[in-house]
């Protein structure tokens, strides 16, 4: 994070570590053997340099994350979203065996709390 061009910035990230398969392994994390392969896989920005982004869709903030992190070191990686029918994407993350996936509405705005089902 110190080597980005940036002064501040508030990333939403989670730390992983990856398997043999490159699948992500909370037990690797966990076990605190692994740390020096650990990683953030950073998927929304909420403030860059004093400004407070959690009010603009998500899109925006995406796209100011991808420009944020373009040349990021390995220990940070831009998240990439797919927009698509999300029932699917979930039935295709368990049949991978991930262990999770993070699902927003494009055109939100960021919300510090889970969002009901069917809010925006």
């Amino acid at each position: 994070m110190a080597r980005l061009n940036v002064s501040h910035a508030i990333i939403d990230a989670e730390c992983c570590c990856d398997d043999k398969n490159g699948v992500t392994d909370f037990e690797r994390l966990m076990a605190r053997v692994n740390d020096a392969s650990a990683y953030a896989y950073a998927f929304d920005l909420l403030a860059i340099d004093g400004d407070d982004t959690r009010k603009l869709p998500l899109l925006e903030r995406k796209a100011a994350l991808a420009k944020l992190l373009r040349k990021a070191k390995p220990g940070i990686r831009y998240s990439e979203h797919l927009a698509g029918d999300g029932r699917a994407v979930f039935d295709q993350a368990c049949k991978l065996g991930l262990e999770g996936i993070v699902s927003k509405r494009l055109n939100s705005p960021y919300q510090s709390a889970r969002a009901k089902r069917g809010s925006s």
